[in-house]
């Protein structure tokens, strides 16, 4: 899920079956959220560092800045690759404090809408968090809208 912190509105959201490793929805989600808004800041955590995904969103996206906490290798102390080797000398730790709004979301979200998914099929699953999602951000544009 990729949102806008300020706002809580969803710029873009992937469902996938089951647990799994979520890096490779990185590139997806991204583009998807990059037709939406203008991003200027993205802050994910160490599960998506790596040298393409910060490439991706500097150089394909024009993202200004990144804030992807480092996972730490074993191998070295400092990153070889330029964009991981830049987030280990200056780190924004107070930026990165916000990253828990996308997890106010989640919470929102299933507070708000319910938790439990009653589609029986993967695909009827995957619509019906797609449209939990389109309520969600029609539900906070509706309460800016009335004040």
């Amino acid at each position: 899920m990729v949102c806008h912190t300020p706002t809580h509105l969803v710029a873009a959201a992937l469902a996938t079956v089951g647990p799994s490793y979520d890096c490779p929805l990185f590139e997806p989600a991204l583009l998807r959220a990059g037709w939406n808004l203008d991003i200027d800041r993205l802050l994910a955590d160490s599960g998506y560092d790596s040298e393409p995904n910060h490439r991706l969103a500097r150089e394909g996206l024009g993202v200004r800045s990144t804030v992807i906490a480092l996972n730490r290798r074993r191998t070295r102390k400092w990153p070889r690759q330029r964009y991981r080797r830049q987030m280990r000398r200056r780190f924004h730790r107070r930026k990165y404090g916000q990253r828990w709004q996308v997890e106010s979301v989640f919470s929102r979200i299933k507070r708000r809408l319910g938790s439990a998914l009653r589609g029986r099929s993967d695909e009827s699953r995957r619509r019906e968090c797609e449209l939990k999602v389109w309520t969600h951000n029609l539900m906070i544009l509706a309460a800016s809208a009335t004040g």
